[in-house]
């Protein structure tokens, strides 16, 4: 298998999977803010598929659009028909998926990502608790451990809901270095919860070209056609990629991190009014034309960009459900026997927080240094305003991997 096609499908499923669940979370249409990774949810939901089977199966691979259709042949195709050809009773005992799978494809990203150069942090935890009593097949074990790096952990959600609670809270502070710190609010997690998939990341980086804070000035940023609210507007002046949507209906900004592995792509509307038109046309399709070297060209710019931190979470069950992923949040019809022997297992609760914080120097404060504004010229720039609400990625360059989708309404 052409593991560079196997590679280049895993991130446009995560692409695809991304924009899906993006439609989601922003069903409602208000202009509130969106943030999430579609790459962390599909690693750790690419955790339950391991020890899914059956229609429970199916529907991940359906809903992380790693599925093909009828007669053409995918990533998880061979690892498919031989589970079929093998007993229900032992499918627990299946070996880790070899090289060239999709599951091969999981960890080979991760790896990229836990070890980027000098000037990232990304803290990603995805952690799997289980009510005491049950139990983890130690093959089950074995592969989330070298696929995922994951922990997995028994717990006692019925005797000790909120013992658990914070026990869970304080392992993904931990792993986060502090950046996340409640996870599970009081009351999600309950006396007859069976098992939680917490997911959680948190990002730092350096800009290439940094901004200067003394040029960081207060700007009113329009939240609507009759409401500003004051932000501190960071600007610096230089040469970066600058693109259009067709129609001309946006501007596509590419803000590239220290040594280019990762960039913040900014998608900002003409004009408030359309903002809903460029979230109607945000397809894997048009995100790929809009990022593409055509379109996106490097000119001087002059940037304007608020600072700002998010951090958002949500308990993802009914969005899941609400795309598709169905029977694993069922105890009549999840069938996880890949993962434990006990019938009666289902997925309780999925909940992911995602934090980031863009300022000067990156992601989050640091020493100022390397600074680059560009003196102004004869030569013509471009205007960069983002001064009402936007859209915006954080694209892992090697691989093409959306890590983050958001959507800024409020800084």
């Amino acid at each position: 298998m052409d593991l560079s096609l196997t590679r280049q499908s895993l991130s446009k499923a995560i692409t695809a999977f991304g924009l899906d669940l993006y439609n989601r979370l922003n069903s409602n249409k208000l202009c509130k803010n969106v943030f999430f990774s579609p790459a962390s949810i599909s690693t750790a939901l690419g955790m339950v598929l391991i020890g899914a089977s059956g229609n429970s199966k199916m529907q991940i691979e359906k809903v992380l659009h790693l599925a093909q259709t009828p007669g053409e042949t995918g990533p998880l195709d061979s690892e498919r028909r031989m589970v079929e050809l093998v007993p229900e009773s032992v499918r627990q005992d299946i070996p880790l998926p070899s090289e060239g799978t999709i599951y091969s494809e999981f960890k080979q990203l991760l790896l990229q990502l836990n070890n980027l150069s000098h000037g990232y942090q990304l803290k990603l935890a995805n952690n799997l608790f289980m009510q005491k009593g049950y139990h983890f097949l130690q093959q089950y074990l074995t592969s989330t451990k070298e696929i995922y790096n994951a922990m997995v952990q028994i717990v006692d959600f019925f005797l000790a809901t909120e013992e658990t609670r914070k026990t869970i809270n304080f392992e993904i502070y931990k792993q986060t270095q502090g950046n996340i710190k409640e996870l599970f609010a009081p009351g999600v997690i309950g006396p007859h919860t069976v098992l939680v998939l917490a997911n959680a990341i948190y990002f730092k980086a350096t800009w290439r070209h940094q901004f200067d804070p003394k040029y960081t000035t207060e700007r009113n940023f329009r939240l609507n056609e009759n409401e500003t609210k004051p932000v501190h507007m960071m600007y610096q002046q230089g040469r970066f990629k600058l693109g259009h949507t067709d129609g001309k209906s946006a501007q596509i900004l590419c803000l590239p991190y220290v040594d280019e592995l990762l960039s913040m792509i900014i998608i900002l509307p003409n004009d408030i009014s359309q903002l809903e038109q460029v979230e109607a046309a945000l397809t894997c399709k048009n995100l790929a034309s809009w990022l593409s070297p055509g379109n996106l060209r490097e000119r001087p710019v002059e940037i304007y960009i608020p600072r700002f931190r998010l951090e958002a979470g949500y308990d993802l069950n009914l969005t899941l459900q609400g795309l598709g992923l169905i029977d694993v949040f069922s105890e009549a019809k999840a069938d996880l026997l890949g993962m434990s022997p006990s019938p009666q297992l289902f997925l309780s609760t999925v909940v992911h927080k995602a934090y980031v914080d863009i300022n000067e120097v990156g992601t989050e404060a640091a020493a100022a240094t390397g600074v680059a504004v560009s003196n102004r010229s004869l030569e013509h720039n471009d205007l960069f305003l983002a001064d009402h609400p936007f859209l915006f990625c954080i694209l892992h360059n090697p691989t093409d991997t959306v890590l983050f989708l958001a959507k800024l309404c409020c800084p």
